[in-house]
């Protein structure tokens, strides 16, 4: 069996490929630019293309039965005008070309990682692949649009091309974004939590999303399908701080700063530098994204196609630690 895995070196391309290697797959890596300390580490055949740019897509695709479209561009905070385009080009238009080409290369099957950012705020609803998506930010909205565009695809056979997988909040040694800061914030000791951290979070370890996406590529039922890809459990941040402190060797935060005063102190400041046209460290989006409430279900997968995340919490924090301190990253 033959892959392809797109984004091969971002944040999930690496323990994709080692898993599906480990299966006995073939595996074609596409890159934009090569990482060569990493593509260096995988066991695959890397090709360099952009999926905004078709013509560069052809040899990686050929001989492949199934296509793991990780590349895109990921969430931000506050993107500016500029990159609106930048999103839709990417996540849209890009998906677009990798469907295209899968059709005339006959790939039998594409798996899409898509975001639990498609269903936007709630307001602390449990969320469910039957939740009607109402995505509050441009990388949520071109998910969802690009989600569409897997949907609709057919193989030549008319039977669906494509799955897509909604993936809670990865972690693993290559993660980037919030979890990153926050787990560099409890290390050195420098993080206070805002609020009482009763708010829910749902997470999953990248080698459980490998085994998620290896599912979806083989199960006959997957195609045309949406599946939320969970550890199976609501976690407060009270217990994700706690957790990860315990795989840092650290004493959790024993302070807490009420969340009202200290919006309006970040509100006051992100208002004072952008009068500057200065971006303030912390803003109201930043707080509000550490306080919200996100539980999002991940039984239809478990049910459906088998699936039994392998790591629990602690299990996934102490490995990703590990890892991270072994490669100098922490």
């Amino acid at each position: 069996m033959r892959a392809l895995v797109t984004g091969a070196n971002g944040a999930l391309g690496p323990s994709l490929i080692i898993f599906l290697a480990s299966k006995g797959w073939d595996v074609h890596a596409l890159v934009r630019q090569p990482n060569l300390d990493i593509l260096g580490r995988i066991p695959a055949k890397v090709f360099v293309g952009d999926i905004t740019s078709p013509k560069s897509l052809r040899e990686a695709f050929q001989g492949v039965d199934v296509v793991f479209h990780l590349a895109a561009l990921l969430h931000i905070l506050n993107p500016s005008e500029d990159s609106v385009q930048d999103y839709h080009l990417t996540n849209v238009i890009g998906t677009k070309n990798v469907i295209s080409q899968a059709q005339q290369e006959g790939v039998r099957r594409v798996v899409f990682f898509s975001t639990i950012a498609v269903y936007g705020d709630h307001s602390s609803s449990v969320l469910t692949e039957e939740t009607i998506p109402r995505p509050d930010s441009i990388y949520g909205r071109t998910k969802l649009e690009a989600e569409k565009v897997v949907l609709s695809a057919r193989r030549n056979d008319g039977k669906p091309l494509g799955v897509v997988l909604r993936l809670s909040a990865v972690y693993g040694a290559r993660i980037k974004g919030n979890y990153r800061r926050l787990l560099r914030s409890l290390d050195s000791g420098r993080f206070i939590p805002v609020g009482r951290g009763e708010n829910r979070r749902t997470l999953v370890f990248d080698r459980d999303v490998a085994q998620a996406a290896f599912l979806t590529a083989n199960h006959p039922a997957a195609p045309g399908s949406i599946y939320n890809v969970t550890d199976g459990h609501f976690h407060t941040v009270e217990e994700i701080i706690t957790i990860m402190c315990d795989a840092l060797g650290r004493t959790p935060p024993r302070l807490m700063l009420p969340i009202g005063p200290i919006r309006r102190i970040v509100g006051l400041s992100e208002d004072a530098l952008r009068f500057f046209n200065r971006r303030a460290p912390i803003t109201r989006a930043s707080l509000d994204k550490f306080t919200e409430d996100i539980a999002v279900d991940g039984r239809r997968i478990q049910e459906h196609l088998g699936f039994s995340p392998q790591y629990d919490l602690a299990a996934g924090w102490n490995e990703t630690v590990a890892e991270m301190r072994r490669s100098g990253d922490l």
